[in-house]
């Protein structure tokens, strides 16, 4: 018998009102872009995004970009809508018929969304058909974020733990007893919190992970050692947007709510400056386009008060099988010996290119270290 989810996930479609796609291009036109200065002419974006790209890409968003193209592609996967304590929660569900099919969740993190996935998604529907598809792939907009951030509640605070929470439903509502958990960034976190605290998820797969530990650098090659200092550089000048994010959330989100220019510069900023190549600008801005029309920067960045506050998130040893893949421009790098001490590693690779959005960038390669993870930890 096939799969078929039950009636609480509800089938949705994207369609962003024309009055709203009316107002972001108003917005957008009367934006102005700031004057040239010595700092935003440096190419190299050590002071970040260029008047050039700027300039340049509000052209393109403005006139040749188009949203409703990037909306029926989107469309084109099946997207649900489930609420779950009272969030509305967003997610793809490219479901099996196969009664053997392997549940995995795939969880992104800020400034991405569950586009990110989209490259990986039209693999394997190109790959299987769903009566051969070995495994269910589920791929939510985490709580807050774009397609799930309308009902994010304001009478209280939001945490990574209730996320998790919210995704572990998610997976059990679909009849799933057991599944495996994908995170990059925010998901990464999520992702553990889910093997430490659920008893469903019995395995995750990581493309970032984050220890005080420190590797021996004698045992590193040049290249890690080059993906090492870059963690060092980062950590000197290239926080201090989470340091906003985490300290003053409201002002932030004032600011970036106010117009579309300001969200293109800000997140625009991390696409440039975390990928080993840029992805494809309508990546990037169909991605920022998402957070603009949900309204979703303000609520998306509740993870900042956590582990850029006081406290740090209570992430234990991961004793469920892990899966860790490093790839190499990633702002903190995922070394083995760092990862073996901290989880029960099952499976590991390396990849001299891509960075941050690894599913973005390198989809063949991310989906392989999942495909490959899989294999050895649903056995476990």
């Amino acid at each position: 018998m096939s799969y078929s989810p039950p009636s609480s996930a509800k089938p949705f479609t994207l369609n962003v009102p024309d009055k709203d796609l009316s107002e972001w291009r108003q917005l957008l036109q009367l934006s102005k872009i700031g004057p040239t200065t010595y700092e935003n002419t440096q190419t190299e974006h050590h002071y970040g995004v260029t008047k050039k790209w700027l300039s340049e890409t509000k052209d393109y968003w403005l006139n040749k970009y188009d949203w409703r193209a990037q909306e029926k592609h989107i469309n084109s996967f099946d997207n649900f809508r489930m609420l779950i304590d009272g969030i509305d929660l967003h997610f793809i569900g490219h479901f099996s018929d196969k009664k053997d099919a392997v549940p995995i969740v795939f969880m992104h993190g800020w400034p991405g969304s569950f586009i990110e996935f989209i490259p990986m998604l039209e693999l394997i529907r190109d790959k299987w058909s769903k009566k051969d598809l070995p495994y269910h792939i589920i791929v939510p907009s985490l709580p807050g974020y774009t397609l799930s951030a309308e009902t994010q509640p304001i009478d209280k605070t939001w945490t990574m733990e209730d996320s998790a929470d919210i995704i572990d439903k998610l997976m059990t509502n679909l009849g799933f007893a057991k599944y495996l958990a994908q995170g990059g960034d925010v998901g990464s976190f999520v992702a553990r919190l889910l093997a430490q605290s659920k008893d469903a998820c019995v395995g995750i797969h990581l493309n970032m992970f984050t220890t005080q530990d420190q590797p021996d650098p004698s045992t590193l090659s040049a290249s890690q050692k080059v993906a090492l200092a870059r963690a060092g550089q980062w950590v000197e000048n290239g926080r201090a947007y989470a340091l906003e994010h985490g300290t003053r959330p409201s002002t932030i989100g004032h600011v970036l709510s106010s117009n579309p220019l300001a969200l293109l510069a800000w997140i625009g900023e991390k696409f440039l400056e975390w990928s080993d190549e840029p992805p494809a600008l309508d990546h990037i801005l169909t991605n920022i386009s998402l957070y603009w029309f949900t309204a979703g920067f303000p609520r998306s960045i509740y993870p900042y008060r956590v582990l850029f506050g006081p406290t740090r998130p209570n992430l234990q040893q991961v004793t469920k099988p892990t899966g860790a893949s490093y790839f190499h421009h990633e702002i903190l790098p995922v070394f083995k010996s760092v990862v073996e001490k901290n989880a029960n590693l099952v499976a590991y690779a390396e990849h001299e290119r891509g960075g941050h959005f690894a599913a973005l960038e390198r989809p063949v390669e991310f989906w392989g270290d999942v495909r490959e993870f899989v294999d050895v930890a649903w056995k476990v």
